[in-house]
């Protein structure tokens, strides 16, 4: 297995990753509701930089299917362990009542891996999209998807529910992959959840998101853009890896603004419809959810006539 090797010293954090401590009237709002309700979003668990952005103008990713994750990836601060088969069966409706009092127009709703349930949760999940879409049938649900162990018929469900836009991510370059994620998780197995969304439904919007600053090289970036274009990914963001505590990975290089720009420059010139690339994005990221939602609603507008 291919291992990072680490440096001595960590590079220090730059002066463009410090960002401000969460705070504000509708950021406390949210998580006052979201706690409520005994709800999780991948926004607190995976201690995104983005949070106070993100809950400050409304917007929140649901975790669903609860807070311990059956797998260990490396590079993830989500809680790892076995649920043994519990899971909220109201977990839906909670999530449904909650988007309705957040007044939201694109939802983005995640869960940890399930693999400790016969179907690894994928009937839950898709139930829960049907009823936040039986709510409000106008909102722009986006999923960001376990990988279901690419199995075709737990997928079929999530995407008979019909969320507009459907991500699973990548992660990392083929070579990181195994010291980067849980053993179970597989570069071309992520590869092929992407081109099989694409076979169940070609409408899909199709979603990714890569980690810089693990050791990857230029090339093998290139490669898992080649990859994602084979399976007909749609779009694909770029965000910096940051060690979210001492027992995960550490950063092994801190990329600048001026990269990940020449990276998005690449990627849109390869056909992607959507690029977000930069030292904060994640793959739940503002800016993309905002350009999704306007190609989507041109579509809506179009089958009209």
């Amino acid at each position: 297995m291919e291992t990072i090797k680490h440096q001595a010293k960590p590079p220090s954090k730059p002066h463009w990753l410090k960002v401000r401590a969460p705070s504000g009237e509708r950021y406390l709002e949210i998580k006052a509701l979201l706690k409520s309700l005994n709800l999780a979003t991948v926004c607190q668990e995976a201690q995104c930089p983005n949070i106070g952005e993100c809950w400050g103008g409304g917007t929140a990713t649901f975790m669903l299917m609860g807070e311990v994750c059956t797998r260990g990836c490396r590079f993830c601060a989500v809680k790892t362990g076995n649920p043994k088969g519990k899971i909220d069966s109201d977990e839906p409706e909670k999530v449904g009542s909650a988007i309705a009092k957040m007044g939201l127009d694109y939802v983005v709703i995640t869960s940890v891996n399930r693999d400790d349930l016969p179907d690894h949760g994928s009937t839950h999940f898709a139930r829960t999209i049907e009823v936040i879409k039986k709510n409000d049938p106008k909102l722009i649900v986006e999923v960001l998807s376990p990988d279901f162990l690419g199995n075709r018929e737990w997928l079929e469900k999530l995407v008979r529910s019909r969320p507009e836009v459907f991500a699973h991510n990548i992660e990392t370059v083929e070579r990181l992959t195994p010291s980067v994620r849980d053993p179970r998780a597989n570069y071309r197995q992520s590869l092929r959840v992407l081109e099989l969304i694409k076979e169940i439904d070609p409408t899909r919007y199709t979603k990714t998101s890569i980690m810089l600053g693990l050791s990857e090289t230029d090339e093998e970036i290139l490669q898992t853009l080649g990859d994602l274009r084979r399976v007909g990914c749609d779009v694909v963001t770029f965000g910096q890896y940051l060690q979210p505590n001492r027992r995960l990975l550490k950063v092994q290089e801190f990329i600048t603004p001026n990269k990940f720009a020449e990276w998005q420059n690449i990627a849109q010139n390869m056909g992607f419809l959507y690029v977000a690339s930069g030292p904060l994005v994640r793959s739940s990221y503002r800016a993309g959810e905002f350009f999704l939602k306007g190609i989507i609603e041109k579509n809506i507008e179009k089958e009209k006539y």
